[in-house]
């Protein structure tokens, strides 16, 4: 039986090579957008009878916001599920499970009676999404959705690699979010130290004119503040720029 060398393997299948090449362009990736914009493009190339593909992002309010998509009409789609609160998108970023949603028949179906109408009207006859982050419970930050603008044209679909690349954008979306949270955080915790100094400052000076306590001198503050209806900080900050007037 001849030997092979265990380090000459032959070209991987399409498939892996794609997700070999789609993890390399994700390293390149100078922001989330980015990140976004090359997982659609790679989904729309993977995901079988694909003609539409865009990633969703849940606002506070609970709305859906686009962010990346390779048609105009991912917006659109998006549009139409807020205005009528029914959708692909809304569903997998709402139920338990994995978030999968999916209809073959937009237009005579019954998942999504007043969306898959609508949705039809503008093109696009079957759609799937995927939640990003499915660990997480309901409502989930959003969803990867996938269109086709045939009836059926998904049935094929390959859902396992929607899933595969729903979590890359789960990664880069989470780590967006942890990113703001955190220079959240050192933006709060400056500011706090930053008006702890300068209120310091402001009863320091009524202390020396007026001849008070540190807590007198606190609240006169805190009265001037609510009698003008402006941020104690905000006082205290004026009051320490204008000393030379007192």
């Amino acid at each position: 039986m001849p030997q092979h060398d265990r380090n000459e393997l032959g070209p991987p299948p399409p498939l892996v090579a794609e997700f070999v090449s789609l993890s390399a362009k994700l390293l390149d990736a100078p922001t989330v957008q980015d990140v976004l914009d090359r997982i659609a493009e790679a989904t729309l190339r993977v995901v079988q009878g694909a003609d539409v593909v865009s990633v969703s992002l849940r606002s506070r309010d609970g709305t859906l916001d686009t962010p990346a998509t390779t048609d105009p009409v991912g917006v659109r789609l998006d549009e139409l599920q807020n205005e009528l609160d029914e959708g692909p998108c809304l569903d997998a970023s709402r139920v338990p499970g994995l978030g999968f949603a999916y209809s073959p028949d937009l237009a005579g179906g019954q998942e999504f009676p007043k969306w898959g109408p609508a949705a039809a009207e503008v093109g696009v006859e079957s759609a799937m999404a995927v939640g990003l982050c499915p660990a997480q419970d309901p409502p989930r930050i959003g969803s990867l959705n996938v269109y086709s603008r045939r009836r059926g044209g998904l049935d094929q679909a390959d859902r396992d690699s929607a899933l595969v690349l729903a979590a890359h954008a789960s990664t880069a979306v989470a780590g967006s979010l942890a990113s703001s949270r955190s220079e959240l955080q050192v933006t709060q915790l400056t500011e706090a130290v930053r008006s702890r100094d300068v209120i310091g400052q402001a009863k320091g000076i009524l202390m020396e004119r007026r001849g008070v306590d540190a807590e007198e001198a606190f609240r006169i503050l805190r009265s001037a503040s609510q009698s003008l209806n402006v941020k104690l900080a905000r006082i205290a900050e004026t009051l320490t720029q204008r000393r030379g007037e007192l």
